[in-house]
C-alpha cells in the first residue's frame, strides 16, 4: 500500500504517495496527477504498478489541496506553474535514483490529463527520466513551452481520446514531430469511441475497461523495455 513520505525538494516542501513492490525494489514509474490531486484514484494508480513489480511514487504538487469540483480543479490547475511542477518532477526522480531500489538511475513518468501534459514535458527536465506516457495530456498553461531538444533517446508514448482530438490533437501531432525531430520517439495511439479521463475508473461515465486494459499494456511493456536493464 502506498505511504505518504518526504521528497527532497529544493523549492517548497513535498510529499508525494509512494508504493514498493514485494520484491523491494523494481523499476522507477513517477505517476502525476489530474486536475483533481493526490485523489483515491492516482493511489491507486501508485499501488497497482507496485503489484506489477515497479517501485512507484506520485508527487503532491498542490500540497495537500484535492477537490472533487471541476470548477475549484480548474482553478487549481491553472494555478500551479509549469516550472515548479517541473521541479516538482525532477525532485522525485531523483528521490527515486537515491533510493537504491531501481535497476538502472533511469525513471519513467505517467501523468493524467494535466498530469499527461506535465508527463510529456518531464523527459526535458531531468536527465534520470527516460520516457513517458501520456494520457490524454491538457496542455492549458501559458508557460507551457518544453525543450524538446532534451528528447534525444528518449520516448514517448501518448494516448489519445477520440473526445480530445479536435482540441488537442493538432498540438499533440506537432509535439510528437518535434520529438522525433531531436532523436526522441514519440507514439500517438487514438483510442476509438473513448471519452477524455477513459482511463479512471472513478469515473464510470467515461471509463472505458478496454480500452484502459489496452493503454495500460502498451505502457508497461514501454516501462518494462526501457527501465528494467543498461540504459542503451
Amino acid at each position: 500500500m502506498a505511504e505518504l513520505i518526504d521528497i527532497e525538494s529544493t523549492a517548497t516542501p513535498l510529499q508525494g504517495l509512494l508504493a514498493v513492490p514485494d520484491s523491494g525494489s523494481g523499476p522507477g514509474v513517477i505517476v502525476i496527477q489530474e486536475w483533481w490531486g493526490l485523489v483515491p484514484h492516482i493511489e491507486s494508480v501508485v499501488d497497482r504498478f507496485a503489484a506489477a513489480g515497479f517501485v512507484a511514487l506520485a508527487p503532491d504538487h498542490y500540497r495537500g489541496e484535492r477537490t472533487t469540483e471541476p470548477d475549484e480543479a480548474g482553478k487549481l490547475m491553472m494555478g500551479l506553474k509549469v516550472a515548479a511542477a517541473a521541479s516538482d518532477i525532477a525532485a522525485s526522480a531523483d528521490h527515486l535514483v537515491r533510493s537504491g531500489m531501481l535497476p538502472i538511475d533511469k525513471v519513467g513518468v505517467v501523468g493524467f490529463c494535466m498530469g499527461g501534459g506535465l508527463a510529456l514535458l518531464a523527459p526535458t527536465v531531468s536527465p534520470h527520466i527516460d520516457c513517458a506516457s501520456a494520457f490524454y495530456p491538457a496542455m492549458p498553461w501559458p508557460d507551457y513551452h518544453p525543450d524538446w531538444a532534451n528528447y534525444t533517446d528518449r520516448e514517448a508514448l501518448i494516448h489519445q481520446a477520440e473526445s480530445d482530438i479536435p482540441n488537442t490533437g493538432a498540438d499533440i501531432a506537432r509535439y510528437a514531430e518535434e520529438i522525433g525531430e531531436h532523436g526522441g520517439v514519440a507514439t500517438i495511439v487514438d483510442y476509438p469511441g473513448t471519452q477524455h479521463a477513459f482511463f479512471n475508473s472513478d469515473r464510470p461515465e467515461v471509463y472505458d475497461a478496454k480500452a484502459a486494459g489496452q493503454a495500460w499494456d502498451r505502457m508497461i511493456e514501454m516501462f518494462t523495455r526501457r527501465l528494467s536493464g543498461p540504459f542503451a
